[in-house]
């Protein structure tokens, strides 16, 4: 199994609860969730036996320390200086296309690891919520306010279609039938215009023409 990502230059070094929370994501992503215990979160983040279990008494408490450092790894991908302002839909394609072809590009296993963690979470209603809560506040918030400045109508129900978009074409291209072929930029970048003009363009027919 590989060790647990480095901490980025100039960040300084990983915290005990940063390593274990890591060797949990890469456990999971490389195993699946039936090998994330606390012995084997130990033996993959090289630290002395026991240390995971004092930092979390229970699994559950050790999948939310995954949650919680999967939604910082996440947020990691783009920056936020990268993110569009909304402005126009092409300013908006080009932010998106970047967010998921980084997603697919830089660290698949965030992806794997979120993907084993969704199930288990659904049926744990008090992980659920806070799973949902950093899904919410690091992506379908400003998603909102970028569509409600690129002119949506209806920025709520069009960002459940393109998160959705989005969503799909992560699983497709990771775990489902498209695992062997990442898009490249520009054809995600065509993929997200062609989703948006459809979403913010005016219509070209008016009621009863």
């Amino acid at each position: 199994m590989s060790a647990p990502r480095s901490s980025p230059p100039g960040s300084g070094p990983l915290t005990r609860s940063e390593m274990i929370a890591d060797a949990a994501i890469a456990l999971l992503a490389e195993r699946g969730l039936r090998a994330l215990t606390h012995r084997a979160v130990d033996e993959a983040a090289g630290l002395p036996q026991g240390s995971t279990s004092n930092h979390a008494r229970t699994r559950a408490a050790l999948i939310e320390a995954a949650v919680r450092r999967l939604a910082v790894r996440e947020s990691q991908v783009i920056a936020l200086d990268e993110m569009p302002t909304g402005k126009d839909t092409a300013e908006l394609a080009d932010g998106l296309a970047l967010a998921v072809h980084r997603y697919l590009t830089r660290d698949p296993s965030l992806l794997l690891a979120r993907y084993e963690l969704a199930l288990e979470i659904a049926r744990r209603p008090g992980l659920r919520e806070m799973y949902v809560h950093t899904g919410t506040s690091a992506f379908r918030e400003p998603l909102v306010a970028m569509l409600r400045r690129a002119g949506s109508s209806e920025p709520e129900r069009h960002t459940l279609s393109l998160v959705a978009w989005c969503d799909g074409m992560l699983f497709s291209c990771t775990a489902g039938s498209y695992a062997d072929e990442v898009p490249s930029y520009e054809e995600l970048r065509a993929g997200v215009r062609e989703l948006l003009h459809g979403m913010l363009a005016p219509s070209a027919a008016q009621p009863g023409s």
